[in-house]
């Protein structure tokens, strides 16, 4: 079955290339594509174009079908193009004639636009609930740590002190900015273009704005023309919000597959979360950093991807754009592997509190020293001087002492701040509205009593 079907039979060749993998992917978007039939018929109910008791029985159908997906008695036949197609054939089995009233003014066009805004919030949300934990155990181990020193690098050389403490903290606020990204993302994809039809709008006196409040939408896509060309620009700026994220885990796990060498060792993790050599028995490999390093550094290609799919595209739809489904849908199944790993594993982290004590370290304490003489009166270049003087001669002397006390340094790490910070933007989400919008959808329908 196709939604577009006519009086002539497709070449089966030419239908398995342009299908490709929508049918799997489209699973993803089932119950997004239900919840989106579920307020167009109440829409479609206000303006005459249902009765009130065709709008009763295909609601109570559609819920049952919601609930099937969510139980994962759902597919997509041998046969039938994709999940539009599947849902309208089993009301049509189900229902009779009355099934096939759901698509009055709609297009593929802008339904399957509607699902991917739904899932992609979803998965936004989703994102944001596994970021969160993640968040508050750098911050755990950013104040558990505060006091213990590691050597700071710049050119990958030994330059200054730094401590556990910092280290840990920056990747928490790092989330923080992720996470402004990551909404700024979501306040564009929270937007309703249903109603834009095939991108030229509907000769149906639509009531847009009645769907935009019963999915809980923020706005409409406004611009029928601009809310077909939308796709791709929304899920290019989605990956660029996930590729945030990934940046994040993958500089973190780059700095833990360094610290965890034996060249450095800052920190271990109990054997358990290693993998051995099938050579050298005294290997315990970091493999998990690795995997999320490589995995996160793919998912920063995304945006590009996507970017050169549409560059060159007109406005109005092209089939160019199903082709995102394929890296986009998949992509958050990734990234949210890599944030619930990367905590399992911090959860275990092992500390090496004697880091510092290292002699090659020692150097690391001369900015200590020079800054001492300047509080005790000598000018910066002559302190610096004498002290780059006694480095090269062998007469330097390390002292340890670490006086930092000013905003975000090693003796005043801010993470109250910080905190204060992402407790911040994640009440921007307000996701509240969107329980409450999709609660009142998914409400078993009320039949007066005879």
């Amino acid at each position: 079955m196709k939604l577009w079907q006519k009086n002539f039979t497709i070449s089966k060749q030419i239908e398995k290339f342009t299908i490709g993998k929508d049918r799997e992917l489209d699973l993803l978007l089932a119950p997004h594509d239900v919840l989106g039939t579920l307020a167009h018929i109440q829409m479609l109910e206000s303006i005459n174009l249902l009765t009130e008791e065709e709008l009763k029985t295909l609601t109570t159908e559609l819920q049952t079908i919601y609930t099937e997906i969510q139980n994962g008695n759902f597919e997509i036949e041998e046969g039938i193009e994709d999940v539009h197609s599947q849902v309208e054939l089993i009301l049509t089995r189900r229902l009779g004639d009355v099934g096939k009233k759901i698509h009055s003014g709609r297009s593929r066009n802008d339904q399957v636009l509607l699902d991917l805004k739904l899932f992609t919030r979803t998965q936004i949300r989703e994102l944001v609930e596994l970021v969160e934990p993640l968040f508050q155990q750098l911050i755990e181990l950013s104040d558990t740590y505060k006091d213990v020193l590691i050597p700071g690098y710049t050119h990958y050389q030994v330059a200054m002190p730094s401590s556990f403490g910092l280290w840990f903290g920056a990747y928490a606020e790092s989330l923080v900015d992720d996470m402004h990204v990551l909404q700024a993302a979501f306040r564009i994809t929270n937007k309703n273009p249903l109603g834009s039809a095939a991108g030229y709008g509907s000769s149906f006196p639509l009531n847009r704005q009645m769907t935009t409040d019963l999915l809980g939408f923020d706005a409409l896509n406004y611009n029928v023309v601009y809310a077909q060309m939308g796709r791709g620009k929304t899920e290019r700026i989605v990956a660029e919000a996930v590729a945030s994220i990934a940046a994040t885990l993958s500089k973190l796990s780059q700095d833990i597959c360094l610290y965890i060498s034996q060249n450095f060792g800052f920190i271990s993790f109990p054997k358990e979360l290693t993998t051995g050599s099938s050579i050298m028995p005294h290997k315990k490999n970091p493999d998990v950093f690795e995997l999320i390093r490589a995995k996160c550094n793919k998912i920063m290609a995304l945006p590009t991807e996507i970017a050169m799919i549409t560059t060159n595209l007109a406005s109005g739809y092209h089939r160019d754009l199903q082709i995102i489904k394929e890296s986009f849908l998949p992509v958050f199944e990734e990234i949210k592997s890599c944030l619930v790993i990367a905590k399992y594993a911090l959860e275990q982290i092992i500390i090496n509190k004697d880091a510092i004590k290292d002699d090659k370290y020692k150097y690391v304490f001369s900015v200590e020293v020079v800054n001492d003489l300047v509080l005790n009166g000598v000018s910066f270049r002559d302190a610096y001087q004498k002290i780059g003087i006694d480095i090269e001669e062998g007469k330097f002397e390390p002292d340890t002492t670490v006086q930092h006390t000013h905003e975000g340094s090693i003796g005043n790490l801010c993470n109250d701040q910080i905190s204060t910070l992402m407790n911040e933007v994640l009440n921007g989400f307000k996701f509240d509205r969107i329980d409450q919008a999709l609660e009142t959808l998914l409400s078993p329908v009320v039949t007066e009593k005879s």
